[in-house]
């Protein structure tokens, strides 16, 4: 089906760019995402913000915050979340 969206050109440039950086095309990157946000979530997955490191980006993907905001982030911890994750 065809349908019209309105993306900020900013955005579509940076989807774009990933889309050819991993040999796709958009509309399957687009598709990807979709299908990605409209899931249910396992009840595994990431909590933004339960333990303060996790916040959602401006594109609505969740992101390590900075550093700054919760203190120093070490590899340690990154490996302690992943091993919580199942990663």
């Amino acid at each position: 089906m065809k349908t019209t969206l309105d993306i900020d050109d900013d955005l579509l440039l940076e989807a774009k760019t990933i889309a050819v950086r991993r040999r796709t095309t958009l509309k399957a990157l687009v598709e990807h995402a979709l299908m990605r946000e409209i899931q249910p979530q396992p009840s595994s997955s990431i909590n933004p913000g339960a333990d303060g490191l996790i916040e959602i980006g401006p594109h609505g993907l969740p992101r390590l915050k900075r550093p700054n905001a919760t203190g120093t982030l070490t590899t340690e911890r990154v490996r302690q979340m992943m091993d919580e994750e199942g990663v």
